[in-house]
């Protein structure tokens, strides 16, 4: 809308009906331009005609609002052509690139101020998709309460923009204390979480166009990127095969009171790991003494003599 235009409209919102003649006085210009103007504005179904040379205002309130949803969603519409355009030239820069060459396949990045400036770049960037395979070691304090409040923040907000998480930890990932029950939290949040005794390599792909993977050795020194290519697509596979193969970290479809609570899906998760009493103190923040209760209270809870028993009851309820 012109400033023009705007000063139209706001004389008709002055009154109740207005003549052309009127307006145009008020707005300072002729009757020819100031009825081009009243057009405009009705074809925004900001007024409408009432009577010959007669114009009125609709509801600013409904008017209004019907303008901006439409703007609105215009403006989403050329949004997604933008990012759909931005895709493909990146993707054709890729290709040439890779033709040129070839090592432009993968970078790799060196220190730890790079590789976390990096990580969180991308994790900045992620609008479809977050697959991680999961193990140590971290770049993060994981397990502080610090990072899980920001991982459990992180995390609620990219769900709430529909990306699709999907994480497979291994049991070296639930050693860290409070990192099981963060992980815990992540899935009753809606995160896709599962589990798997051993995992060869740590691995995170982002909307399905690059991946960050650390390298060999264990080191926190170096990472990995894979951009899209023949290699990227084989890592998407094999996320998909160990997610085939990974156990649900939480039990699905059971009623209210049928499951687990968390503290029982906690020590389930230890015992179902090998975890001993002291091992379990330590990852919950209690006394020996303390965890070995909490064990055979949650072993009389599955009517089980052994903790084989208990594992084997579990199994059979759905809760691991």
């Amino acid at each position: 809308m012109s400033a023009f235009d705007e000063s139209v409209y706001r004389a008709v919102l002055a009154g109740p009906q207005s003549a052309v003649r009127d307006l145009a006085e008020s707005a300072g210009a002729g009757a020819a331009r100031t009825g081009q103007a009243l057009r405009r504005l009705a074809g925004l179904g900001l007024v409408r005609r009432v009577g010959r040379g007669q114009w009125e205002a609709v509801s600013p309130r409904s008017a209004l609002s019907a303008l901006l949803n439409r703007r609105r969603s215009e403006a989403e519409t050329v949004f997604a052509g933008v990012e759909t355009a931005f895709a493909d030239l990146h993707r054709l820069h890729r290709a040439g690139q890779l033709r040129s060459d070839p090592g432009a396949l993968v970078e790799v990045l060196t220190g730890r101020e790079v590789m976390t400036r990096k990580i969180e770049e991308l994790s900045r960037s992620v609008t479809t998709h977050l697959w991680t395979l999961d193990k140590p070691p971290y770049l993060e304090p994981v397990g502080q309460p610090h990072f899980n409040e920001w991982e459990t923040a992180t995390t609620r907000e990219w769900l709430e923009r529909g990306v699709d998480i999907r994480g497979v930890y291994c049991l070296e990932s639930i050693e860290p204390p409070g990192r099981l029950e963060t992980l815990l939290n992540l899935a009753a949040l809606g995160e896709q979480s599962r589990l798997l005794p051993h995992l060869p390599f740590k691995a995170r792909i982002v909307d399905r166009r690059v991946a960050v993977v650390l390298l060999a050795g264990g080191s926190q020194d170096s990472i990995v990127l894979v951009h899209p290519s023949g290699l990227l697509d084989g890592l998407m596979e094999l996320f998909e095969a160990y997610w085939e193969r990974a156990e649900p970290l939480c039990p699905e479809g059971l009623g209210p009171g049928e499951g687990p609570s968390q503290e029982e899906m906690v020590l389930l998760r230890l015992l179902h790991a090998g975890f001993k009493d002291q091992a379990i103190a330590r990852h919950l923040g209690v006394s020996v003494r303390t965890a070995t209760r909490r064990v055979a209270s949650l072993m009389r809870r599955l009517d089980a003599g052994t903790r084989f028993q208990a594992g084997a009851k579990a199994r059979e309820r759905g809760w691991v």
